[in-house]
């Protein structure tokens, strides 16, 4: 038998280094392609909360951005209930393909995880895509209170304890949150009256139902323009620029007092990298823009637009600054 006509030839070297260099570009051949096609259908962009609230505000604007760039509807979809976690766990149980994504606050990622059990963690679940702004809080009042500076209010409610009643966007909530740490350092009691987002705790003060609200500034200051609700003070370390006249909580006598709101964009966890760095893109022009930002800033909250990288930073120091607070002040979820 002639052993020569079966004879396997090695295959040569400059063939190895070809059949290399093909295997290795296919996975990027394939995320360029996954990236150049998307978005292939509309997107879907969560808020976990009411109609009307800061988040809502933000959403909008950057949404409204991101059809006009890529030609697909991004619609907003209110989800509001249990501090924003309703519609959160919505997004983290969607395909993470990038047609789906939430609006992550304060509250919601970093606050409420530290006061109840959910069914999301913050972290694990969910791939940090921009924060898109940082806004101070405003204290607001129903007019039919007559205190106008917050020490007359800690007066008022220490005259009056478990009278008072404060309206927040939930239970575990920025403004809920915001308002215990307020109780904690002062020694006032207050009653809690949660509703289901901002824009109704918001209504329930100018409609009277409740008196006072720890609220982001992008839903209280219209009616404060609008003389339908007092500011007394912001929450922020410093005075925000859009209400340079009001004080913050420190400067009135709360020493020691800080609390933001925040807003940002999450993708639920195994969302593509190259998606995430096109929306991170994406989002981060909208925000740039001259129009989104000037909008922004009239309602007195600062555009951020950082990396992915800088937002889960940001995010995991959050979660564990909220987790101390609540731990050290005893604050539970109702």
């Amino acid at each position: 038998m002639n052993m020569s006509r079966h004879r396997i030839h090695p295959v040569s070297a400059t063939t190895t280094l070809l059949l290399c260099a093909l295997l290795a570009a296919a996975p990027l051949q394939a995320s360029q392609h996954e990236a150049q096609s998307y978005p292939q259908r509309p997107i879907r962009l969560i808020d976990p909360y009411a109609p009307g609230g800061g988040s809502g505000v933000v959403a909008r604007l950057v949404a409204a951005k991101l059809s006009d760039a890529w030609g697909r509807q991004v619609v907003v979809d209110n989800r509001p209930g249990a501090s924003g976690a309703i519609g959160t766990e919505l997004a983290m149980r969607a395909i993470p393909d990038g047609h789906t994504l939430v609006m992550g606050t304060s509250g919601s990622i970093a606050i409420s995880p530290n006061m109840n059990r959910l069914p999301y963690d913050p972290v694990r679940d969910f791939i940090a895509v921009t924060q898109t702004s940082g806004q101070a809080m405003l204290v607001v009042l129903h007019p039919s209170l007559t205190v106008t500076t917050v020490k007359e209010l800690i007066v008022l409610a220490q005259g009056q304890p478990g009278k008072l009643t404060y309206a927040s966007s939930g239970s575990g909530g920025s403004g809920h949150l915001a308002a215990e740490l307020f109780q904690s350092i002062t020694k006032v009691r207050m009653i809690h009256v949660p509703y289901k987002g901002s824009g109704p705790a918001v209504q329930a003060v100018v409609g009277g139902e409740t008196q006072i609200s720890f609220n982001n500034i992008l839903a209280v200051l219209p009616h404060v323009n609008g003389g339908r609700l007092r500011a007394i003070a912001v929450t922020s370390p410093k005075r925000a620029p859009a209400v340079p006249n009001l004080p913050t909580l420190a400067e009135s006598g709360v020493t020691g007092y800080e609390a933001m709101s925040w807003n940002g964009i999450f993708a639920p966890a195994k969302t593509p990298r190259v998606i995430i760095a096109k929306l991170n893109a994406e989002v981060v022009k909208a925000l740039n823009s001259p129009d989104v930002r000037d909008k922004l800033v009239a309602m007195g909250s600062d555009p951020v637009g950082s990396t992915p990288e800088q937002f889960a930073a940001y995010v995991r120091s959050e979660v564990a600054r909220w987790g101390q607070v609540i731990r050290e002040n005893n604050i539970r979820g109702e």
